[in-house]
């Protein structure tokens, strides 16, 4: 098994230990028999199927397209290499994400990622399982890995699940390191730069009336610094009251994970517009 396969699944599974230890991985508060089923679905197909065939099949278009230029890109500097990372897959992450929260039949193919009523490592991987097949940043790793970035992606994507994990799980690393007063001038750095629960978890909160959710921003996924960069983010060192997505109506295990497929566009409950038209929080 390879050095960066061993080092995420430690990194996930040491998470998920920490969750069975403190709060209970499999008995989240108000979790239903779906959310189970659309977690583990989700995961399985991604790490199996989505993500080593787009990255294949991006590197052989860019191969059949382009192939004089494999591997052109193989003595770059690394710090030029995360770079490239950063940008054609962090932050084309971010505008995925944004746009998710923008156009109704994209917000269907991730809405399974907000139904969920709890933060937990079960939601890193948790969306439509057409949602990640289409994810720009994906299609782009894969071609910087024919240009012979392969061994800096190998890095980058063990950090970049670290960061994200520990972001989505209910165990806020963060909220002692804010009150320790010496450490403050290097927190204020470290929640304008990556993702954190405080910051992250603000994102998934269920309430408009909630001063500490921001449904409609903080979408960054390793680097939270593209919400400060565009203007999307929000940062209150605290953490909803609830989480999930309110004034929508319920959705079904078939549109979860393969809408269009199954389901249709949901409405909102108080105004019947698709969503997309909504009020600052309701699900866009």
């Amino acid at each position: 098994m390879p050095a960066t396969t061993i080092a995420i699944v430690a990194i996930y599974i040491g998470f998920a230990l920490l969750e069975l230890w403190r709060s209970n991985l499999f008995a989240k508060p108000e979790q239903t028999r779906d959310d189970g089923i659309v977690e583990a679905v989700s995961i399985v197909v991604l790490l199996g199927i989505t993500q080593p065939v787009v990255l294949f099949a991006s590197a052989a278009l860019a191969g059949t397209i382009a192939p004089d230029y494999a591997g052109a890109l193989a003595g770059l500097n690394i710090f030029a290499a995360i770079a490239l990372f950063l940008l054609l897959d962090d932050m084309m992450q971010y505008w995925w994400h944004r746009a998710a929260h923008t156009f109704p039949w994209l917000y269907n193919l991730h809405r399974p990622h907000h139904n969920a009523r709890y933060m937990s490592v079960r939601l890193v991987y948790r969306n439509n399982l057409f949602y990640y097949a289409m994810m720009p940043g994906i299609w782009l790793s894969g071609v910087l890995i024919y240009l012979g970035l392969g061994w800096v992606y190998a890095g980058y994507i063990v950090v970049k699940l670290a960061v994200i994990t520990g972001a989505h799980s209910d165990l806020p690393w963060d909220r002692p390191l804010y009150a320790i007063t010496w450490l403050s001038p290097v927190m204020w750095l470290v929640e304008r730069t990556i993702s954190t629960p405080a910051t992250h978890h603000a994102h998934h909160g269920r309430h408009a009336s909630d001063p500490a959710v921001h449904y409609k921003g903080n979408y960054g996924n390793l680097l939270f610094f593209w919400d400060i960069l565009f203007g999307t983010a929000k940062i209150t060192r605290s953490y909803p009251q609830s989480y999930g997505v309110e004034n929508l109506p319920e959705t079904s295990l078939g549109e979860q994970l393969a809408w269009p497929l199954f389901g249709s566009i949901p409405k909102e409950r108080d105004s019947g517009r698709p969503v997309g038209e909504g009020t600052a929080q309701t699900a866009a």
